[in-house]
């Protein structure tokens, strides 16, 4: 391993051809440079260093002549330091290696052969982003009046941000993205965002449920009917996907359509025109597809009930959403923003919640994610008697907190740290007084708690 300049960004090459090896490590001078040549080897750097940016050859001892390896690396990178700015670089069909890559949280791809000026300028883009990124992160973490993201999503868990940062990065480009995650997480306001933040912000935002639609009604919501198509048809009426023209068409439950329509579907993605029911004539529709569902598609494919090639039409980016429970913090969030507008609402003598309340918040395991917690704030707003929602206005039950698979033990502390503080700064509207004596430290300590993690009260 390369000698530590803690002054200098940090720099991970995995590749396990020695010439390349020596001649990557000596072009980045401005770099603290770990070389490593196996998967072994990388986990360990990574784990030791945490480094910014790593470049990451996908051809890797055992499998140098595939991807096996390499995409294995990328996972347990992701998995372990998602943060992390990874760029790929494969000679091994680069298109599908890109967009697998992509898909699994690289930053960027690169084809090999290596052009040395060409990949530095990648990697001093990733190191520019990763600071930039960084920064925003630190800044959701604290616990303030301002944590939306997508210019609507509150929330202040790195997790989230990191899901809103890849639906930022993809908006821009037309590619079929798709938001895999549990009822109630918000993947609806996901896709929202990602409409306004792509250059169809100015068209149509159509969302249609197609778990909600009877099976022979869901053709003609899709695709339109013309006059006396069917009994009942006593006008030509456009479908939905006639209506995201020039916009986004989000499918949500997309995996709740049945086979026969999947067909006609997949035919709209290859061809991009549609024909009503009941027309003959052709339309041209440009949109953006952007669908979510809840179910295990692959498991689906596998049973013969969803269509492998619609499958990757559709999920060219897959973007995996956390639940409410693994994003710390956010429930407090969450449930003081809908506080304050379901009390405007409903009862406006409700002013927030009683400690023994957040604590339950803060507790409780939320399986029906955000929607579930939205619901138990709403009723709480209506029968609350007092000023303040006490736990008994929620109906919550106490749960611990599950388990993580830390980076390392700095990492491990730091991030419980974190949580904890986060946690209790939520919980007491950030008042360093209550938050100190919360955590059972002194108003000092907290200070420089706060000061070393970057956080505010």
């Amino acid at each position: 391993m390369a000698q530590t300049d803690k002054h200098l960004p940090k720099l991970l090459i995995v590749e396990d051809d020695p010439g390349l090896q020596a001649q990557l490590k000596w072009a980045y001078e401005d770099f603290d440079v770990t070389v490593v040549g196996n998967r072994e080897a990388a986990l360990a750097a990574l784990r030791a260093d945490e480094p910014a940016v790593v470049t990451l050859d996908l051809g890797l001892p055992p499998d140098p002549d595939g991807t096996t390896e390499g995409f294995a690396v990328l996972d347990a990178i992701m998995a372990l330091k998602p943060d992390t700015k990874v760029i790929v670089a494969s000679g091994h069909g680069a298109r599908e290696s890109a967009l697998q890559a992509i898909e699994r949280g690289a930053y960027d791809f690169y084809q090999k052969p290596v052009d040395i000026e060409a990949l530095g300028l990648i990697v001093r883009r990733a190191l520019n982003l990763h600071v930039i990124e960084q920064e925003n992160r630190n800044l959701a973490m604290r616990a303030g009046d301002d944590n939306t993201v997508l210019g609507r999503m509150i929330t202040g868990a790195p997790e989230m941000v990191k899901v809103a940062r890849t639906i930022e990065r993809v908006a821009k480009t037309n590619v079929s993205v798709m938001l895999l995650g549990a009822s109630g997480t918000g993947k609806e306001l996901l896709a929202q965002g990602l409409h306004d933040a792509s250059d169809r912000s100015k068209g149509a935002f159509v969302a249609i449920n197609c778990a909600a639609i009877p099976e022979n009604l869901l053709e003609s919501e899709l695709f339109g009917h013309e006059k006396g198509a069917f009994t009942g048809a006593v006008k030509t009426t456009e479908g939905k996907i006639e209506q995201a023209h020039g916009g986004t068409l989000f499918l949500d439950e997309v995996g709740d359509i049945p086979l026969p329509l999947q067909v006609k579907l997949l035919r709209f993605l290859q061809e991009r025109t549609i024909e009503r029911i009941g027309g003959r004539k052709p339309i041209a529709v440009d949109t953006r597809i952007v669908c979510a569902t809840h179910q295990d598609l692959e498991a689906m494919i596998a049973e013969g009930q969803f269509r492998e090639d619609l499958f990757y039409r559709l999920a060219e980016i897959v973007v995996k959403i956390p639940a409410l429970a693994e994003r710390a913090g956010d429930p407090v969030l969450l449930a003081k923003a809908f506080v304050k507008r379901f009390a405007q609402e409903m009862n406006p003598q409700v002013k927030g919640f009683a400690p023994d309340a957040l604590a339950a918040i803060d507790g409780w395991g939320w399986p029906g994610n955000v929607r579930e917690l939205e619901n138990r704030i709403k009723r709480a707003v209506i029968m609350a008697e007092g000023k303040l929602i006490c736990a008994e206005d929620l109906d919550l039950e106490s749960a611990e907190e599950g388990d993580s698979d830390p980076l390392n033990l700095k990492s491990a502390r730091e991030e419980s740290d974190r949580k904890v503080i986060r946690h209790a700064l939520a919980r007491t509207e950030g008042n360093i007084s209550s938050t100190a004596k919360m955590l059972g430290i002194s108003r000092p300590t907290l200070y420089d708690l706060l000061k070393q993690y970057d956080l505010q009260a």
